[in-house]
């Protein structure tokens, strides 16, 4: 028996879109849902909602000056241990091998931020009313992958890096966010452009450095044309010339402020350059932030974002039409972001695609919490269960970040997982309600009869959670 439009519109509102209903969705949320599901997630697409401050978030700059400090004592202290007489060594090494207690050694800066950081991150989606705005942030925070693997610059930004250079932009323009991300330290230090030196410049014919094309390359590749883009090697090389320059400084740099962008003419590759068959001429840094604001208008830019968005939100196989249609909605808009998810909602296709996607493991955990009434009240945990899920957060295996298919998630290891976290979060909730309940309170009528009876012959409470934890219900969006 198919369902009408309005019980399939509830349950796909906030499953494909969202985060899944909270254990204490209310009401008048139900009732707008059902009313009228595409103008009740479009009421949450407020720019402001999507911003994120909190107690212990610093910004980038003050987070980096931590971290360089932190390197400088590092270095100071081996400078001491390797200048101290053996003599003067010996006691040290006798207390530890007597097995006396040592000095308690300070927890690393990086850890101590990057805790905070995941707390605020994920207490902010388990709010968060639907969960669309959050699926936003963490759609484009993949688009434009980082990873934390990089060190300990990249660790102690990374929460940061999220906060300035993507949550401002998930409803603005695409080309505010792409210059924000690519003159982040972040990103700088992720794709090795600090390292990048133009061979003509100053810098470069006194120190016989050269370009690194990292950051060019994923700009064409990841960020904005996509592979198929229609760009050569040589567009990647002068792209790179490009943007030599684009760096930021330490502590001990007398010419510029540490921890933020700066533009350094010294490396800097002199000279105009041609992208894509059009020249840019010598503008110092303005030469760079011309090509990227073409990239971003670029019609295969709005046919990459555009097949992007739709494989995430809707099926792994996205309708061509609604491809196209969101194509067409980026270039119309000059890369309104907030007009491309109207435009995604808008459409009925991606209401009546069936459920197919399979929830990533950062979606599954979310949704479990949200349901069940468990907050996430330490980090530790919620990193623990992502790197056990195979999604360690702001630690993908490249800059193409996480993949976003069901292939991707469904190996039978990462289900048996997914199977032993639903056991343990079903056995610590307090909900008062039955399983059966909230089965019917989460799906409503696209409750299938098959998830219905599993979920009511459970032996156990805890069991009949986990089972619907398991459901396809709740792991297909």
């Amino acid at each position: 028996m198919s369902l009408p439009p309005e019980a399939v519109n509830a349950a796909t509102a906030l499953r494909r879109f969202g985060l899944g209903p909270r254990f204490d969705l209310g009401e008048a949320d139900q009732a707008a849902i059902a009313a009228d599901a595409r103008s009740y997630l479009k009421t949450q697409l407020k720019p402001q909602a999507a911003l994120l401050h909190g107690e212990g978030l610093e910004d980038s700059k003050a987070n980096l000056i931590a971290a360089f400090e932190e390197q400088q004592q590092k270095k100071m202290l081996r400078d001491q241990a390797a200048q101290m007489p053996a003599a003067a060594a010996a006691p040290m090494q006798s207390m530890e091998m007597a097995g006396q207690p040592q000095p308690e050694k300070p927890m690393p800066v990086q850890r101590d931020v990057l805790l905070t950081e995941v707390q605020a991150r994920y207490q902010k989606a388990f709010d968060d009313q639907s969960g669309l705005i959050e699926r936003l942030v963490w759609f484009w925070s993949n688009h434009f992958a980082i990873s934390i693997a990089k060190g300990t610059l990249s660790t102690i930004t990374a929460g940061s890096f999220e906060r300035e250079a993507i949550r401002p932009h998930v409803l603005g323009r695409f080309a505010d966010m792409l210059k924000a991300v690519e003159q982040h330290p972040t990103m700088l230090f992720f794709l090795d452009n600090r390292d990048s030196i133009g061979p003509n410049s100053k810098a470069g014919q006194r120190r016989q450095k050269g370009l690194n094309e990292n950051l060019a390359r994923e700009i064409m590749e990841l960020h904005t044309l996509g592979v198929n883009g229609g760009y050569t090697q040589a567009d990647v090389t002068a792209l790179a010339r490009i943007i030599t320059g684009w760096t930021f400084a330490g502590l001990n740099n007398t010419n510029f402020d540490p921890g933020i962008f700066v533009f350094n003419p010294n490396t800097h590759e002199p000279g105009a350059s041609k992208v894509l068959g059009k020249a840019y001429a010598q503008q110092g840094q303005a030469q760079g932030e011309a090509v990227l604001a073409d990239l971003a208008r670029h019609p295969a830019t709005a046919q990459h974002i555009a097949f992007k968005f739709a494989r995430h939100f809707v099926a792994d196989a996205p309708p061509p039409g609604l491809v196209d249609k969101l194509a067409a909605s980026f270039r119309s808009s000059d890369g309104d972001l907030l007009a491309l998810t109207q435009t995604l909602l808008d459409d009925d296709g991606a209401w009546a695609t069936p459920a197919a996607k399979l929830r990533t493991p950062q979606e599954f955990l979310l949704a479990a919490s949200r349901a069940l009434n468990l907050p996430p009240d330490r980090p530790q945990p919620l990193i623990r269960a992502l790197n056990e899920l195979g999604q360690p957060l702001w630690k993908p295996a490249g800059p193409n970040g996480f993949g976003d298919t069901a292939q991707d998630w469904a190996s039978p290891e990462g289900m048996k997982v997914r199977l032993s976290y639903a056991s343990l979060m079903a056995s610590q909730s307090k909900l008062a309600t039955n399983p059966g309940d909230l089965a019917a309170s989460l799906f409503g009528a696209s409750l299938s009869q098959d998830t219905r009876q599993t979920v009511s012959r459970a032996e156990s409470k805890p069991q009949g959670l986990a089972l619907l934890l398991m459901s396809p219900e709740f792991q297909r969006r």
